[in-house]
């Protein structure tokens, strides 16, 4: 079976982490038995945030992609394009990749006659697909951001994402929640294909001091000024208590910035975005994982924590943390906003070291029974059979 991935999420030069959840199931697939080759939906033009000054370098950066690599073996191909500021404009960017999507997929069929169409999400990726009129069965990913912001944000968005449900013979949802969204979105068919996690092969060596740790981007939604109240509120009872955040983003000066307004900046690491495995090195090294954001369709995070046998913290009500919860042990679950109820997890925690040491255990295997990157290859291969035969 040949599959052609179409991506706007996927490891580039500079930013090798960006999407790399769809270059780990991508492999996973090629491990099951199909046969992958990878489009890049390539954006020249850097984001609306971008100050003026740091333009040039910015767009010179993004220029300087190579438009061909081979990573892990799977050939994977960059097709630029430009469109508006995403603020205004995302909702319409698959009608700005089309034309050069539809170059690069006819050329890529000449020497491989792929057999279905893989995108990971409706907009812009599934929408240029359809805009390119590339004559092949459209199987779609649904990562959360069509459902959580396109369809809430873009009037052009939301029919992009219906028209492409509709028209995909498969979605696949990272949950069961996201499923519901998506048959609500106009998906005909949907399938639950969780992400998954490498389980390592030994347990880190962990840090002397108590420590907090979150693996993700730094933006509101992820909720990393809540672990740093919740630590204060344990200030007390835990005076050696410890946050490392791995990750980059927008909310990184705010977040410092607080810690220092709490008094707790020197407990607290900000270690910027690091290449994938060293920031699952530097994860597992702490002694709970929490991340209790919301809009989490699913939460990679938390399983690559629990992996390496720490146990997890994450928001009741969030579609991906409800399902590792319902599947095993190891992940908590406290409302989301309330870090009066956060701390007190965190606190009866970190207060019985033998629970904690259990709860790791059972993390590990929650993992390795339903989350690894294996599994995740079989279900995406035997969900491409099932599009293939409809």
């Amino acid at each position: 079976m040949r599959v052609a991935v179409v991506s706007e999420y996927y490891p580039r030069e500079a930013d090798p982490v960006l999407g790399i959840w769809a270059h780990e199931q991508a492999v996973a697939a090629r491990d099951a038995g199909a046969d992958v080759r990878v489009v890049v939906l390539h954006r020249v033009v850097p984001p609306a945030a971008t100050a003026r000054r740091d333009l040039p370098a910015a767009t010179l950066r993004l220029l300087r992609q190579p438009r061909h690599a081979l990573l892990d073996g799977i050939p994977v191909s960059y097709v630029r394009f430009v469109s508006p500021p995403r603020p205004s404009s995302y909702g319409s960017w698959g009608r700005w990749a089309a034309p050069s999507l539809a170059l690069a997929l006819r050329r890529l069929r000449r020497g491989f006659p792929f057999d279905l169409v893989h995108a990971h999400n409706a907009v812009p990726a599934a929408d240029a697909v359809l805009r390119a009129r590339i004559d092949a069965p459209l199987v779609v990913s649904e990562h959360g951001i069509d459902v959580y912001y396109t369809a809430l944000r873009h009037p052009d968005g939301r029919a992009a994402i219906a028209r492409a449900f509709g028209a995909a013979r498969l979605v696949l949802a990272n949950s069961a929640g996201i499923a519901h969204a998506c048959e609500a979105l106009g998906a005909r068919a949907t399938r639950v294909v969780r992400l998954g996690a490498d389980l390592p092969m030994r347990p880190a060596h962990r840090d002397d001091d108590p420590t907090l740790v979150t693996l993700a981007h730094l933006v509101p939604r992820k909720r990393h000024a809540d672990v740093l109240r919740a630590m204060w509120a344990l200030r007390e009872r835990h005076p050696r208590l410890r946050y490392v955040v791995v990750g980059d983003g927008p909310e990184r000066d705010r977040l410092a910035e607080l810690a220092r307004e709490l008094g707790i900046a020197n407990r607290v690491e900000l270690a910027g975005q690091l290449p994938h495995a060293e920031a699952l090195e530097r994860a597992r090294r702490g002694w709970l994982f929490v991340m209790p954001s919301v809009d989490e369709a699913f939460g990679v995070a938390y399983v690559e924590a629990m992996a390496g046998g720490l146990p997890a913290i994450g928001a009741l009500g969030e579609p991906g943390p409800a399902e590792i919860a319902r599947i095993g042990d190891g992940l908590r679950l406290v409302p989301p906003g309330d870090v009066e109820r956060l701390a007190r997890a965190i606190g009866e925690l970190l207060d019985d070291q033998a629970m904690l040491a259990e709860l790791g255990i059972r993390a590990r295997e929650t993992v390795e029974r339903a989350f690894t990157w294996r599994t995740c290859g079989r279900a995406t291969l035997a969900a491409y059979e099932e599009a293939l035969a409809a």
